[in-house]
């Protein structure tokens, strides 16, 4: 186990499902049926309802996500006292620039994305550098799904059962060198495919890039998700492989991957590159630190509607204080945001 058994992530093998009946919701959804069978479920923890899954659409898996189904560990880490976002608000309400800024853009948008073949770059101060097939690159681990707060700094948020394997597992099988301090990240460039790409008025400089340093990208929350929901990312998730780093705002969490670079400088990020004073490279969760335009104290937990607000105070490090906050011990977090 790589998870310390805490209340934030309420990591626990009883929380974990029974592999076979699990797998009887797997194919369920392979067969395109609603998971209305909910009673045939057994008893779940405060984060996994049945009703969540709902509705779940059964998407078009390769044949490497299902072989891996039926050795995942399900339910690895739970988010205790909280409800998963309906699938259908996770998957329909999206900030994904590449295909449109409305938030209804991405699905209606990405499914021109072409996820197969799909190949990953891993280069800078690494001792394994290539281009690795993504069927190749995830081989060796074993998928986790890992129910995790997300927290957008527009002040929304969700709980989403990713399915993925954790970042570190990658970075120590190419083999960081001594040099290296920062994880860099870029996202898929095809204007063909990807119209806010090709957007004359699109104020962003592609293609997307994010960042981490080292010892963020290796703790042991971070994760590369492949899934969510029980299936394959949708396109307009991040398909086919995404950064969650879940006490960070979501804009850190890059999607449609093809580059991991391991650099000795602070790299660029997008939006930092965009705007810093409102945007900055740790991106922390932090209802102390206001962006300039609203207040961070608060969140608007999804769905949500305009008579029946879920309005929430946010947490510090979005609930994973206990798991992170280390990592920035004697740092100025009102500086550093």
């Amino acid at each position: 186990m790589i998870f310390k058994v805490t209340p934030a992530s309420a990591c626990h093998e009883s929380d974990v499902t029974p592999e076979a009946i699990y797998l009887s919701r797997r194919a369920l959804m392979a067969g395109g049926v609603a998971l209305a069978a909910g009673a045939a479920l057994p008893a779940w923890g405060d984060a996994a309802q049945p009703s969540a899954y709902e509705g779940v659409e059964p998407g078009r898996a390769p044949a490497w996500f299902q072989a891996k189904l039926d050795d995942t560990r399900w339910q690895a880490v739970t988010a205790s006292g909280e409800s998963i976002t309906p699938f259908k608000d996770a998957t329909h309400y999206n900030n994904y620039y590449e295909f449109g800024t409305d938030k209804g853009d991405p699905a209606q948008n990405a499914g021109s994305l072409k996820t197969e073949p799909w190949s990953v770059v891993v280069d800078g101060e690494v001792g394994k550098p290539g281009r690795y097939n993504l069927e190749d690159f995830v081989k060796p681990y074993r998928l986790e799904e890992r129910i995790y707060r997300l927290r957008c700094v527009e002040a929304w948020s969700m709980v989403i059962p990713w399915l993925g394997f954790p970042l570190a597992s990658i970075l120590s099988q190419v083999q960081p060198t001594s040099r290296a301090r920062y994880v860099r990240f870029e996202t898929l460039q095809d204007p063909a495919t990807m119209p806010g790409q090709r957007s004359s008025f699109s104020y962003i400089q592609w293609p997307y890039e994010e960042g981490l340093r080292l010892d963020e990208a290796m703790h042991p929350l971070t994760l590369m998700a492949v899934g969510m929901y029980g299936r394959e990312l949708p396109n307009q998730n991040g398909a086919p492989l995404r950064l969650i780093v879940p006490w960070k705002y979501g804009f850190k969490g890059i999607k449609s991957i093809v580059r991991i670079s391991l650099v000795t400088e602070q790299p660029r990020t997008t939006w930092q590159g965009i705007a810093p004073q409102e945007y900055g490279f740790y991106a922390n969760v932090n209802p102390q630190v206001d962006h300039p335009r609203w207040t961070q104290a608060r969140e608007r937990r999804l769905p949500s509607g305009l008579f029946s607000p879920n309005v929430r105070e946010t947490q510090m490090f979005n609930g994973y204080a206990e798991e992170v906050a280390p990592l920035y011990a004697g740092l100025d977090l009102k500086v550093n945001y």
